[in-house]
């Protein structure tokens, strides 16, 4: 592509001026500037849904920043949708931008969103993320067939093509020479586009609609508004379109022939605004068909006023060094030089973003990848999320989340940051009440994260990322209500009325209290209620009793009333422990697995059910603990079962030592099965409960386990061995370490820590009760707990918990 002749000179009745462009190419955009400089044109056409010219005059306000995108949506259904993402270094936003500051019109000619939308089958979405960059990124090509097929009817990309037809193996390093690098002199400003309607004229000679069947509508459709167009402004008609229509819509056919593939097209009521986009969003490493490679380095080469390869090495140096990697000006000057250097070596007119890149690598990152992919990340591809004014047409929901965000100093980011709430701060509980909310409707703007430092119920950490779809979530729940609250308790009610399980109720529930839906908990609390008398699966009962209990204790933080949540919570409660016991006879090695962790659930939420007891709660841990003796006294329970029963006996006090190393001793006689033994030692030493410290701290059960262990039979120790791997591979590696040594030493060579002196360096042989109460004002003080209150190791593991 060298040139052709200018069509600059063009004469009354030449028919449109027609600008194909590359979507989101800078060369494009400054082309596009050009072009409609010098020709000044009356009125601008640009490809795009033409339900959106209303909105185009807010392109034009001081709030908008691109990127940004044209969101249509079907009004009865949301959820489907389409986009028209423009970027600052997009040919279309540069046409819309230069219409606005001449007072001409402009206005979008594609095919109506409103049969886009109708359009929009899974099969056509999947077609569309093949969209080339020449032609429309949310265009889906299904439709009449091609009435002049090719030899090849795919669907090909006309970039790749012509840059294999140039003998480059990169469509993106060709576009950057012949294009990118190419600059628009005096008197050549149409130039550009001449040659490259030629080449998409020899492209779809060759391959017809190359399997954009689809396009042969909108094509159709476009034409028709530029008759229109030209019977108003006769020939200052400019058209800024993909490439690869231009050759279609040059063709001349009659108004019969267009009108006739129009006919009968589907139709879907919509509705059109705008919404801020990404520059990730524009990369193809988003899926997103019509993008591009490298959006920031696209965006720096339109905005950069002159050397544009040493702009972006000192950004890159800037960004290098906030991440504290040593970058000089000599480094700036040196990855300059190479670039160019390298440039020159591959008969390029200018380094691009190869060179630039491997220069980078080499010069600034010392031939590493991992700082590199942070450049790529942040420069290259970049985080940039546009601004929409305040005044773009939203659902109401949209109006009042940005009002929220607003007034919670929420916004949003397209790089992702952690967001750490203190719950007793009034701005802080509106914040995580919101993020909440949001969560329940669908639009996932925040992900609960791991708090570091506490693990408190006053603190939450979330992970904030705006995505761009989240717009269309917003739209979709808009459906539920007009305001966050209103449509959160709507969406709370409807899916406590569809839950299919107790557990579903429940964890509903629990959301419930952390989005503070007072309005949304009666009914929600109703069909817990019945769902809970009617389910008779134990296993079911004990999966949700622990969400209940979760939730009772939010009411401290959050100030929420959780009194019919407690009654639901105790009478679950009771017909878990009444149920338990049956259902724990007769399991397979699995079931008996599934029902320790039951178990194991159970018993943590009846503790925080006993630290603060309701009306007809405080007898729930006493019920609890004649359970836990009933499993492990029964022969028909299965050995995990039995062995973490006398576990949990044990470390409430309600079990003497020497009571649990004489059901141990009974359990690992010959007697019994090594199988069924390497059970029960695996529920009361296993499962990360700090068994491993009790064996430490306790050298007879130890010694009891060492002499089962090594009177196992010979045939049988292959078939408890994986069992007890699993067992003590979940230790600490000190706890594994100080395990060993004791056996190899001889459990009971030293004294343990019940009899006289000390087995262990650095342990008493008994607890010393002064030094321990010296603590206790400390603790009290932490907790917030008066003199003399009760349960304080259990407080600190509900506040800890």
């Amino acid at each position: 592509m060298t040139g052709g002749e200018s069509a600059v000179g063009r004469t009354a009745g030449a028919g449109p001026l027609l600008l194909g462009v590359r979507h989101h190419g800078p060369g494009s955009a400054r082309a596009v500037r050009a072009a409609l400089e010098e020709a000044r044109p009356r009125v601008v056409l640009i490809e795009g849904p033409p339900e959106a010219d209303a909105l185009i005059p807010l392109a034009a306000d001081e709030e908008m920043r691109p990127p940004v995108a044209l969101l249509a949506h079907a009004v009865d259904e949301p959820g489907r949708s389409a986009f028209w993402p423009l970027a600052d270094f997009s040919p279309e936003w540069v046409a819309i931008r230069w219409a606005l500051e001449h007072d001409v019109p402009a206005r979008f000619i594609d095919l109506p969103a409103t049969h886009t939308l109708a359009w929009g089958t899974q099969e056509d979405e999947a077609g569309a993320e093949g969209e080339s960059p020449l032609d429309d990124e949310t265009a889906d090509n299904e439709g009449d067939s091609d009435p002049c097929p090719g030899p090849a009817d795919l669907r090909i990309d006309p970039l790749g093509v012509l840059a294999e037809t140039a003998g480059y193996d990169d469509p993106e390093r060709w576009w950057e020479d012949v294009v990118e690098h190419r600059g628009v002199g005096k008197g050549d400003a149409l130039a550009p586009f001449t040659v490259l309607e030629e080449a998409m004229g020899a492209l779809r000679e060759t391959y017809g609609s190359g399997g954009h069947d689809r396009d042969l509508v909108r094509e159709a459709y476009m034409r028709i508004q530029m008759r229109a167009a030209q019977r108003e402004f006769e020939d200052g008609v400019a058209v800024v379109c993909g490439a690869w229509h231009v050759p279609a819509l040059r063709r001349k056919t009659t108004v019969a022939a267009d009108k006739a593939l129009l006919k009968g097209l589907p139709k879907v009521k919509t509705d059109l605004t705008w919404v801020p986009w990404t520059h990730r969003r524009l990369s193809r490493i988003s899926g997103y068909g019509a993008g591009i490679d490298s959006p920031g380095w696209y965006g720096h080469l339109f905005s950069a006023p002159d050397r544009p390869v040493e702009r972006w090495m000192t950004k890159v140096a800037g960004l290098l060094r906030a991440e504290d990697r040593l970058v000089s000006s000599a480094h700036v000057i040196e990855a300059v030089r190479l670039a160019e250097t390298l440039a020159a070596m591959r008969g390029r007119p200018l380094p691009g973003l190869s060179e630039t890149t491997d220069a980078v690598r080499a010069v600034m990152c010392e031939g590493s990848d991992v700082p590199l992919a942070l450049v790529r990340d942040r420069l290259i591809v970049g985080d940039v999320l546009g601004e929409v004014p305040a005044t773009a047409p939203a659902v109401p929901l949209q109006r009042d989340l940005a009002r929220l965000q607003r007034r919670l100093r929420l916004k949003p980011e397209a790089l992702e940051r952690e967001l750490e709430l203190d719950l007793r701060k009034e701005t802080d509980a509106a914040r995580s009440r919101l993020l909440h909310r949001l969560r329940l409707l669908g639009v996932a703007w925040g992900e609960p994260a791991a708090s570091r430092g506490s693990t408190g119920t006053f603190r939450e950490t979330w992970r904030l990322r705006w995505e761009p779809e989240l717009s269309v979530r917003v739209a979709e729940a808009g459906v539920w209500g007009t305001t966050v609250l209103s449509a959160a308790t709507a969406k709370a009610e409807a899916d406590a009325v569809a839950a299919q399980g107790l557990a579903a109720v429940t964890a509903l529930a629990e959301r419930c209290l952390l989005a503070e839906l007072p309005d949304a908990l009666p009914t929600v609390m109703r069909i817990l209620a019945d769902r809970a008398a009617l389910d008779s699966d134990v296993g079911q009962l004990a999966q949700a009793l622990p969400a209940l209990v979760r939730s009772l204790r939010y009411g401290d933080v959050r100030g929420t009333d959780t009194g019919a949540l407690g009654e639901v919570a105790a009478g679950l409660a009771e017909r878990v422990f009444v149920g338990l016991p049956p259902a724990c006879a007769a399991l397979d090695a699995d079931g008996a697995e599934e029902m320790r962790r039951h178990v194991d659930a159970v018993h943590g939420a009846v503790g925080l059910l006993g630290d603060a007891p309701a009306a007809g709660q405080g007898h729930l841990r006493a019920r609890w603990q004649s359970v836990l003796r009933v499993l492990c006294g029964r022969d028909t329970v299965p050995g995990v079962i039995r062995g973490r029963a006398v576990r949990l006996l044990l470390d409430d006090g309600e079990l003497a030592q020497d009571e649990a190393a004489r059901l141990m001793g009974l359990v690992l006689s010959p007697g019994t099965p090594p199988a069924d033994a390497a059970a029960w030692i695996e529920g009361f030493v296993g499962g990360g409960s700090g068994g491993g410290m009790l064996l430490v701290h306790d050298e007879r059960l130890l010694g009891l386990v060492d002499a089962w262990l090594t009177g196992v039979p010979a045939e049988a120790f292959t078939d408890v061995l994986p069992l007890l791997r699993r067992t003590f591979s979940a230790y600490e590696p000190g706890v594994r370490r100080t395990l060993g040594e004791l056996v190899r030493r001889g459990p009971g060579a030293g004294s343990s820590a019940a009899g006289t002196g000390s087995g262990i360096p650095g342990f008493a042989a008994e607890l010393d009760t002064v030094r321990a109460d010296a603590v206790l004002p400390v603790v009290r003080l932490l907790l917030g707990l008066e003199e003399g209150e009760e349960h304080i190791g259990n407080d600190l593991v509900g506040v800890t918990g």
